[in-house]
């Protein structure tokens, strides 16, 4: 049995990938308030929002406004997604601590959802890197390899084709990579495989996992990717998100549920489940008639939590 790693990271990413796919506006003071609380939970890194035109992405339309308030809190590193040129340099203007920038490996996915190539991405990254360091800025660049384990609108996805664009974004000037599994498609096995070889490629630069959990598998395939050494992992509260290509999505992994699973196994997050679950009963309440998803609200942190935690 792999030994797991002492630490991981649970970076929250329901202020922009859950809310991005929902109907549901939450006030800009409310996303504030989430931040805050999350940051007292023992959360360090969120990724508040999105640069994207709020025509398109209304629930998003304050990232700048989240962003500097999440540079106001210690020991915060607030990144931001961003899809092109023009979102990176508002997210160097803001300064985030990371941008990511999104990338499909499926080239059906890649032209639905940014009408662009898998190929383009990469030269988009390779201007986006130039920018960043002609501005002096210190903003982290992370491509994010999505569908990288299969695609509604294509089926498969090889292994080599994922490696090939997770390669060329290193080349391109990115920090670090990560990969998702942005349709739900992975298991276990699969996770192990595609983690192990990306860490061969990129070593401690492939920094994230990205898992949904519309086939019940998110939790399953993180305790795979961190077998394999992956330490951060992206979720998102009450388990909200989706894809708009992945029909009967049901969201991300569930920040709750696996911050439990991680201390659990001894595996430290440094949050805080009690509070993480107030906020989550919060977050319920402003998103009323949502469908939400986890387990641990539901039944609590069990008597022997603290036995099992330090075993």
């Amino acid at each position: 049995m792999n030994t797991l790693p002492p630490r991981a990271v649970v970076r929250e990413v329901g202020l922009r990938d859950g809310l991005q796919s929902i109907a549901t506006i939450v006030p800009t003071e409310r996303k504030i308030e989430w931040i805050r609380a999350a940051h007292e939970a023992g959360q360090r890194e969120i990724e508040v929002g999105s640069f994207v035109p709020a025509r398109l992405l209304p629930q998003l339309a304050d990232t700048a406004e989240l962003l500097a308030f999440a540079n106001t809190l210690p020991g915060l590193r607030a990144s931001v997604l961003v899809p092109n040129l023009k979102g990176a340099e508002r997210a160097i203007d803001g300064g985030a601590h990371l941008m990511i920038l999104p990338l499909s490996a499926s080239h059906a996915h890649s032209l639905a959802n940014l009408r662009k190539t898998p190929d383009e991405v990469v030269a988009e990254l390779s201007r986006i890197r130039a920018a960043r360091d002609a501005a002096g800025s210190t903003t982290l660049i992370e491509g994010g390899v999505g569908t990288a384990f299969g695609c509604t609108l294509q089926g498969q996805v090889e292994q080599s084709e994922v490696l090939r664009l997770m390669q060329a974004l290193l080349d391109a000037g990115a920090d670090r990579v990560s990969l998702a599994d942005t349709v739900g498609y992975a298991d276990p096995r699969m996770v192990r495989e595609l983690c192990e070889k990306a860490i061969a490629i990129a070593g401690d630069r492939f920094c994230c996992g990205h898992f949904h959990d519309t086939r019940g598998m998110a939790l399953a395939n993180v305790y795979a990717a961190l077998e394999s050494g992956v330490e951060r992992f992206d979720a998102s509260l009450a388990g909200i998100g989706g894809c708009p290509h992945a029909p009967g999505a049901s969201g991300n992994a569930a920040t709750e549920d696996l911050a439990y699973m991680l201390a659990s196994m001894g595996v430290d997050t440094g949050i805080d489940l009690e509070r993480l679950l107030a906020l989550r009963g919060k977050v319920a309440g402003w998103l009323a008639g949502e469908t939400l998803h986890g387990a641990l609200h539901l039944a609590g942190v069990p008597k022997t939590f603290n036995t099992a935690a330090i075993a």
